[in-house]
């Protein structure tokens, strides 16, 4: 059983304890479910950077990464920097992260948030549109087709973007459907924990042009972004690169004006 497997099964468990405490109308009178969602993927078409800048205190690769930092202050940096949009960690037991995060950040700030989440049920991006998210992550590794096509159309009948995450090419053909708006592919290999940029490069020619496309993790030089941007990649997810500093939101200030230079 890989970690991916054992987050899913610890996952579920998660889901059906917090269905039986919130229930749906619970979630939909959320004053923040009527909300307008700003759509990342416009922003990162209209940006000349495209960074999707992450909090995220731990990992199950990298065990604690920043854990002293007030997720309120990352996200007015991460705003103040300009980056297109902020990916939310809100897994508990192996990021560290809640969508207590999640609400925080959307108190201070204006710009499209992701909810980062292994979502297996639509109850979950109900949570995410109640908690403030415009945008919610689908992994295609623990997704059949059927799902990904269900929680896709779900999410956008609430007026939130998709983007879902590939790591190959037989979950990018399952997974290309008119529901999303972006692609992601993650450059780290789930089994091993490898990252090599590689990944993105050579799924780029097989993602249609109407998606945008988004390369995410082992991202830490504006060289490795420059040359993604050549392969059609227009969002660049970072996390772990700002949030090892003190500072993640004047990290990604000095990164994104090296870019623009």
């Amino acid at each position: 059983m890989n970690i991916l497997d054992k987050i899913v099964v610890d996952k579920r468990k998660e889901v059906d304890l917090r269905k039986s405490l919130i229930p749906i109308s619970q979630l939909e009178q959320s004053v923040l479910f009527e909300r307008k969602s700003p759509s990342l993927a416009k922003a990162l078409r209209e940006s000349t950077s495209g960074i999707i800048a992450e909090h995220k205190r731990r990992s199950p690769s990298k065990s604690v990464i920043n854990q002293s930092l007030n997720v309120q202050d990352v996200a007015k940096g991460y705003e103040a920097a300009g980056v297109c949009g902020m990916s939310v960690l809100t897994d508990s037991k192996y990021f560290g992260g809640s969508l207590d995060d999640l609400l925080l950040a959307r108190a201070v700030t204006s710009i499209p948030l992701l909810r980062k989440e292994f979502i297996i049920d639509e109850y979950q991006i109900l949570e995410a549109k109640a908690h403030g998210a415009d945008v919610v992550l689908l992994i295609a590794a623990i997704l059949t087709r059927d799902e990904i096509k269900t929680l896709s159309e779900t999410a956008k009948g609430l007026g939130l973007d998709i983007l879902l995450e590939v790591h190959n090419e037989e979950e990018l053909h399952k997974s290309i459907m008119p529901s999303l708006d972006m692609l992601g592919v993650n450059n780290r290999n789930l089994k091993t924990f490898e990252v090599s940029l590689e990944t993105s490069k050579s799924l780029s020619t097989q993602i249609p042009g109407d998606f945008v496309k988004v390369s995410e993790s082992g991202i830490s030089s504006v060289e490795a972004i420059k040359e993604l941007t050549l392969y059609g990649y227009e969002g660049f997810l970072i996390g772990e690169n700002f949030m090892k500093t003190d500072n993640p939101g004047e990290h990604a200030t000095a990164f994104i004006k090296k870019l623009e230079s």
